[in-house]
């Protein structure tokens, strides 16, 4: 089957919102949210700092998933056999040429945004912005692609987690708590769940298309077994951080959410198709919406 027979007709400016994925974009927001509630609750919150650290976080995402579908592209990884959504570059709905302006266009911007945010924060948040896109590009771009080699769930933990929630909380208060530290691992965990699962749904097309994921190389039983980790152990650091740190009782409302998850694990662990598995990784994404919402909101009592 042909590039022009798959092609669906399609407005350029529904292309261009399919290619910017808004499905991902919560992965941008949660962890702002989050750091931004315990600056709240610790009365440092400021306001310019958060919608400067929010806009660049969201822009960094949307130039992360242009890199993606253009790189993806270019090394073959998206084929005909593909199982997630449609990639604009794959399937001929916006030119490889027009993906990198775009690409190359939103990262600037988030850079423009990131010398007010260097002006606030200084020389660590030059060092995690000039971090955050050179990942974002190496992820599947350059010669030694992070996503092909397996490596693709670490970045998405350190930078959707650790640094992501640390860096939004340096902005507000020049510091970085032990509380902050910790509050980022559950948001980091759920978001790189949500890798996890397209990768173990992908490990049969990415084999073959000579993409060495971490699911590739550790085989589905060990996946399925990490997806469910991540999801217990971000439940877990919700109720220690109730029963051995600083939370109220209400750190337990992101468990509101635990009738989402239980029946994910199980699909996971049991289905080996791509729509099942498709079903999950939207369902992975409102997850990690819904928890981090909850998780900040407990986050502003303490």
């Amino acid at each position: 089957m042909t590039t022009t027979q798959r092609q669906v007709p399609m407005s350029r400016t529904r292309a261009w919102v399919l290619a910017s994925r808004p499905p991902t974009l919560p992965a941008a927001i949660v962890p702002v949210l989050v750091g931004a509630a315990i600056a709240v609750a610790q009365g440092q919150f400021r306001f310019g700092p958060f919608l400067g650290a929010l806009v660049a976080s969201l822009l960094i995402q949307v130039g992360t998933n242009f890199a993606n579908d253009l790189f993806d592209f270019q090394k073959g990884a998206d084929t005909h056999e593909r199982l997630g959504p449609q990639r604009v570059t794959q399937s001929g709905l916006i030119p490889p040429e027009a993906v990198k302006r775009a690409m190359i266009l939103t990262f600037t911007a988030a850079a423009v945004i990131g010398l007010y945010l260097i002006a606030v924060g200084g020389l660590p948040i030059l060092i995690i912005g000039v971090l955050s896109i050179i990942s974002a590009v190496a992820y599947t771009g350059g010669p030694w692609p992070l996503g092909y080699h397996g490596l693709g769930e670490v970045f998405v933990f350190l930078f959707f987690g650790l640094v992501a929630v640390t860096g939004t909380y340096y902005l507000q208060t020049g510091t970085v708590t032990p509380l902050a530290l910790w509050a980022s691992v559950p948001v980091g965990l759920l978001c790189t769940a949500i890798l996890v699962v397209n990768n173990v749904r992908d490990i049969d097309t990415d084999r073959r298309a000579g993409k060495r994921t971490l699911a590739v190389r550790i085989g589905r039983p060990a996946t399925r077994a990490l997806y469910a980790a991540c999801l217990v152990v971000s439940y877990l650091i919700t109720l220690g951080l109730w029963l051995f740190g600083p939370l109220t009782p209400l750190a337990l409302l992101p468990w509101l959410t635990l009738p989402l998850a239980v029946p994910m694990i199980r699909t996971v662990w049991t289905q080996t198709a791509g729509p099942p598995l498709n079903g999950v990784l939207k369902g992975t994404g409102r997850l990690h919406l819904l928890f981090g919402l909850l998780f900040a909101i407990s986050l502003l009592w303490l």
